[in-house]
């Protein structure tokens, strides 16, 4: 009888694998962001607005100026100002961890059992999705004004800025879930971002730099970034492509296994 009664092997529900696991939870927690960014359309156009006094004010100062590279003065600055928008979006997307925190969101999460990654990666998707939304909307003021670029390259820069702004906001995260409050977390971002705008020649190319400040440069992932969507935007995916998408993946890598940390902590 207890053998009639036993359930085949067929019914027996299979457990979800942990990447499934990963996959729909990671799901769950980016949507949840992604219809929070939806209903706060101010913030999508305020982040694209200094990118935009940039090429609007700024660009057209370029025009008649040698840049020490290939290119136009649009080829050079619009990819300067993709890595810029996804520099300061993504370093500053730890803002909402801290709100999170103080009412109470964050500690609510702790408690299901939802993946401890996916806390990280589906809140760097929704970060990824804003910048590549600003990033079209950007280029496409840069062809209003005068930029010329190969779809292929647009796509290149995308993927590369993309990258890069997944790392910083993964940094970003790690950085809000160690800190008490925005009065900790603002210097140092600023003590950060400034350095790296600065030093990745999202302006203007390092090779108008004197030699020890190139040099300087080179210890700064960014600049890599920068040069490759250069190349990439006037239709060159050779070398620095190559160099500059080892740079992006590596910081990547680095960045989830620094960020991660403190999620899985946070669930113990």
């Amino acid at each position: 009888m207890s053998a009639q009664c036993a359930p085949s092997p067929a019914a027996v529900p299979a457990a979800p694998s942990p990447l499934s696991s990963l996959a729909g939870d990671t799901g769950l927690i980016f949507g949840r962001y992604l219809r929070e960014l939806v209903r706060s359309k101010l913030g999508l156009v305020f982040g694209l607005m200094q990118p935009l006094l940039f090429l609007v004010l700024f660009g057209p100062l370029l025009r008649d100026v040698p840049l020490g590279g290939r290119g136009d003065a649009w080829q050079t600055l619009v990819p300067g100002l993709l890595v810029q928008l996804g520099l300061f979006g993504a370093a500053f997307a730890g803002f909402g961890i801290l709100i999170e925190k103080q009412h109470g969101i964050l500690e609510r999460m702790r408690v299901t059992p939802v993946n401890r990654l996916a806390l990280l990666l589906g809140r760097v998707l929704k970060d990824v999705v804003l910048l590549l939304a600003q990033s079209v909307l950007l280029v496409l003021a840069g062809v209003a004004f005068g930029l010329r670029v190969p779809i292929l390259g647009v796509l290149f820069g995308f993927a590369l800025v993309g990258l890069m702004s997944a790392a910083l906001a993964a940094l970003s995260y790690a950085l809000a879930m160690r800190v008490a409050s925005p009065q900790e977390f603002a210097p140092v971002v600023n003590a950060v971002n400034l350095p790296v705008m600065l030093l990745s020649g999202i302006l203007l190319p390092m090779a108008l730099a004197p030699g020890w400040l190139d040099g300087l440069s080179h210890v700064v992932p960014p600049r890599y970034v920068v040069e490759a969507v250069r190349a990439a935007f006037v239709g060159d995916y050779g070398h620095t492509v190559v160099i500059g998408t080892l740079a992006a993946i590596t910081l990547v890598a680095a960045s989830m296994a620094l960020a991660i940390r403190p999620f899985r902590a946070a669930g113990d």
